[in-house]
């Protein structure tokens, strides 16, 4: 189900969803991790055994990875890049959309940005704007 966030209610779920993030990201980095293992059973090891369990264990690691991603976007935020660890909560300013934009490692929701313009276009939130729903 969509709706907008408002400050209050984007800062009230963040600690749910920081733990979805960090739970996301571990299994983004299992995929790299089961990549890299891949990557070196083919180049020290004539065994297709070998090759063949650790791509089933990749499978498996990227349906769990995709599972999570499900998790965290269920909560009503837009995943813009794992990578980054940059998430945005959809809000309105005035009869605007506007985007309520969180990166990972801050503790709460401070700063928003236009639809059309990304992380580099922050704002900071002023704590008297109540212009955001």
């Amino acid at each position: 189900m969509f709706s907008y966030f408002t400050i209050n209610d984007a800062n009230q779920v963040l600690p749910d969803v920081i733990k979805k993030f960090e739970f996301t990201l571990a299994k983004k980095n299992e995929i790299s991790k089961l990549e890299h293992e891949i990557q070196t059973s083919i180049a020290t090891t004539d065994s297709f055994e070998v090759y063949v369990l650790l791509k089933q264990k990749l499978n498996s690691a990227i349906t769990a990875f995709y599972e999570a991603l499900e998790m965290l976007e269920n909560t009503g935020v837009v995943v813009k890049s794992i990578e980054q660890g940059l998430l945005d909560f959809p809000s309105k300013r005035f009869d605007q959309e506007v985007w309520l934009c969180w990166k990972y490692g801050e503790t709460e929701i401070k700063f928003w940005h236009e639809k059309d313009s990304g992380f580099m276009g922050r704002k900071p939130i002023e704590v008297s704007d109540e212009s955001l729903i």
